[in-house]
């Protein structure tokens, strides 16, 4: 199962990447958020995928799933649902003020490849 979640992880990062070096602002965002779904996935991973009970210690229970790393994984997605609502509005408004989503434009370069 592991290995299934290296290759995800993988082609999350890789996807991230090209969208964020892209020129298009909507396609930076999107890159930003499948950048930090591919690093929850990666806490969730080395976290440890083993652990068939649940995190509640009782006598005699010697496999349980680790809470921690779930824990910082919920409190992660929080902080980048906000973090996207606010570029997305940064991004609205910047296409109001400027008619375009290009970056080079923006920037003032005049190439249009």
């Amino acid at each position: 199962m592991e290995l299934i979640m290296a290759i995800v992880i993988g082609i999350l990062f890789m996807a991230a990447v090209y969208l964020i070096l892209s020129r298009s602002i909507l396609k930076i965002i999107i890159g930003t958020g499948l950048l930090s779904h591919g690093a929850h996935l990666l806490i969730l991973t080395m976290g440890g995928l083993g652990g068939i009970a649940p995190p509640v210690l009782a006598d005699g229970v010697t496999d349980y799933a680790d809470p921690l790393p779930q824990a910082l994984i919920l409190t992660a997605i929080v902080i980048s649902f906000g973090v996207t609502a606010f570029i997305l509005v940064l991004a609205y408004r910047t296409y109001a003020e400027h008619k375009t989503d290009n970056m080079n434009l923006m920037r003032g370069n005049d190439e249009h490849d």
